[in-house]
């Protein structure tokens, strides 16, 4: 309690404004006590402090001191969140596995929010358990790639607890990629199939055939053959039907092909199929039939393979055209029999060296009345391959990469369906048979 002066006027309110002020800056805490005191002192003269004052107006006999005191308070800690979470791969990881995906846990709380994102801003799609406290990405995160994850947590107070990671993934030391028929953006004909050659041998060929996908428009079931260790074919079971369009989608990247050995494509193929072409070249009549749009649209006179050299028979695949190309028996193993450097209008049929070409060298009277080619179809042309009337230049200008040329009457054996682009000789139920899924 305060006491009074002489002049009646209490100690409290001598002091001077200043004096005030001073106090407010230097210590609100005590002041705002005091303030609390004098207030006190001046509506308590004669009473005292609360419970100990008398009535004689002379400042009575309870327990203060004279002077204002402040109570002492003490201020709470702030609380912590126990929520603890944990980020695999872990933070500042530098060669981080790419086969598993990535996860995101929290031991005493439940997760709020995860995202993982690569440096372009990509996310890594994921999914979070029923109770909320692991979250695991849909797919594993790209080779050669750096991740930054941000999540958070509440616990059960909703106390929010935070972590943020940035790893790494490792770059695979051995890889593969598979070369793709046809190309993308071309206009094919309807007998084209999808052919991947790989660069390394796949002996998981379930894995490496899931990642890619083969879908048409309008729809049909498209299925695929391993013909070999590095080669995958895609066909419907008929030809495609004119203007389909054909979209391949690899999704080969870190896919492992085989033990240690990954791929490294993702990418869209894109081929369109154009007008529906296909041509029989019957080597008992000697003639090639073509058929344009469900309409013969010519009949050339043709040469086949002689009964020494007969031509493969079955459906076969133009898969490269050369307006002029040199021929040499050597490289298909008949040693000096012919090396011609240019013949005109050639088009490949098989891998092992079946063409349909233009033919100058042999007499008109040939073609329509003998098979003497090395197991060529010949039509007849002209040196250089300038004549657009002569039925090689014709014909050639009329094909596309994708057509079909079906030879029959041959005298020899199908051709292997793996000679080529030829799967279409094989029976359907075949065909399925080699799919590993």
């Amino acid at each position: 309690m305060t006491a009074r002066d002489g002049q009646g006027r209490s100690a409290a309110s001598s002091w001077s404004r200043r004096g005030v002020l001073a106090g407010l800056v230097g210590a609100p805490v005590l002041l705002l006590a005091a303030c609390n005191d004098t207030k006190s002192a001046d509506n308590g003269a004669g009473t005292g402090t609360t419970g100990a004052g008398g009535s004689d107006g002379s400042g009575g006999t309870g327990s203060g001191s004279g002077q204002p005191t402040a109570s002492a308070t003490s201020t709470p800690s702030p609380k912590t969140s126990v929520a603890v979470i944990t980020v695999t791969p872990a933070d500042g990881t530098t060669a981080a596995g790419f086969s598993d995906p990535v996860r995101v846990a929290v031991a005493g709380g439940t997760l709020t929010s995860v995202k993982v994102a690569d440096s372009t801003g990509k996310a890594l799609a994921g999914a979070l358990s029923d109770d909320g406290t692991v979250w695991t990405s849909a797919a594993s995160p790209a080779s050669g790639t750096k991740y930054t994850v941000t999540a958070a947590a509440v616990d059960k107070d909703k106390l929010e607890a935070d972590a943020n990671a940035v790893f790494t993934t490792a770059t695979p030391a051995n890889t593969f990629v598979g070369y793709f028929t046809p190309e993308d953006g071309s206009v094919v004909g309807v007998g084209m199939p999808v052919s991947i050659n790989f660069s390394k041998p796949v002996t998981d060929r379930k894995a490496v055939q899931q990642a890619i996908t083969v879908v048409a428009e309008p729809g049909v079931e498209i299925v695929g053959h391993w013909f070999s260790s590095t080669r995958l074919d895609f066909r419907p079971q008929q030809y495609w039907a004119k203007g389909t369009k054909v979209t391949v989608k690899l999704r080969l990247k870190d896919v492992q092909g085989a033990k240690g050995v990954y791929g490294t494509q993702s990418k869209d193929v894109r081929f369109t199929v154009g007008r529906a072409q296909t041509s029989v070249a019957d080597l008992a009549t000697k003639k090639l039939t073509v058929t344009t749009d469900g309409q013969v649209s010519a009949v050339y006179a043709i040469s086949g393979g002689s009964p020494e050299f007969r031509t493969w028979g079955g459906k076969m695949v133009i898969t490269e055209q050369y307006q002029q190309t040199r021929m040499n028996s050597q490289t298909v193993g008949l040693g000096s029999e012919y090396d011609i450097p240019d013949v005109p209008h050639a088009q490949r049929l098989s891998t092992s060296g079946t063409f349909i070409h233009g033919n100058y060298w042999s007499p008109a009277s040939t073609f329509g009345s003998q098979n003497t080619s090395h197991g060529c179809v010949g039509l007849r042309d002209v040196k250089g391959g300038e004549d657009a009337n002569a039925d090689g230049y014709k014909f050639f200008k009329s094909s596309m990469i994708g057509d079909v040329v079906e030879v029959t009457n041959s005298g020899d054996k199908t051709v292997v369906p793996s000679n080529g682009l030829n799967g279409w000789n094989m029976a359907w139920a075949d065909w399925k048979a080699g799919s590993a899924v």
